[in-house]
């Protein structure tokens, strides 16, 4: 499966890179901080990713149902920079994924130490950042977007600054 997100303020979009159908739509709401909304095509709220932490290497927490199932920690943000996702997801089957690279852009996806996909970090031509995820079809999961979210509050700022 591949996936485009581009971002418009505080708006992100997800397409399918093949067929350029719109999938999800991730908000940031109005009132909460750092707290964006995974929405599908037809505007139900799938799940939502909350920063927990602003310090130097920033934390999230994702929920369903205003229940944390995962979180997501920075472990590095320069040498090997890397973000790991630990939890359980919706049917309690445990998640363990890390969000690995070397220079900020292009993340590989490790699900149990394995690579499973890459996220990459484009800019267009007009300076803004978009990101493409791929990842193995029976592996996809609705919150596999929010890993993109997470990337760019954590690696955004030093990807737009390049």
């Amino acid at each position: 499966m591949e996936l485009m997100i581009s971002i418009k303020g505080h708006k992100y979009t997800v397409t399918d890179k093949k067929q350029s159908r719109l999938l999800y739509t991730m908000k940031k709401k109005a009132f909460g901080g750092n707290r964006y909304l995974l929405l599908d095509a037809s505007n139900y709220q799938l799940y939502t990713i909350v920063q927990i932490s602003d310090d130097r290497k920033p934390a999230f927490a994702i929920t369903h149902n205003d229940v944390s199932i995962m979180t997501l920690e920075c472990k590095s943000l320069f040498l090997d920079p890397t973000i790991t996702v630990n939890g359980k997801d919706t049917a309690g089957t445990e998640i363990k994924y890390a969000i690995a690279s070397k220079d900020h852009r292009d993340f590989q996806l490790l699900k149990d130490d394995m690579a499973v996909g890459t996220l990459r970090t484009l800019v267009t031509v007009g300076g803004e950042l978009q990101y493409e995820i791929t990842i193995e079809d029976k592996l996809f999961d609705d919150y596999i977007p929010l890993f993109a979210v997470a990337v760019d509050m954590t690696f955004g700022d030093m990807n737009r600054g390049k």
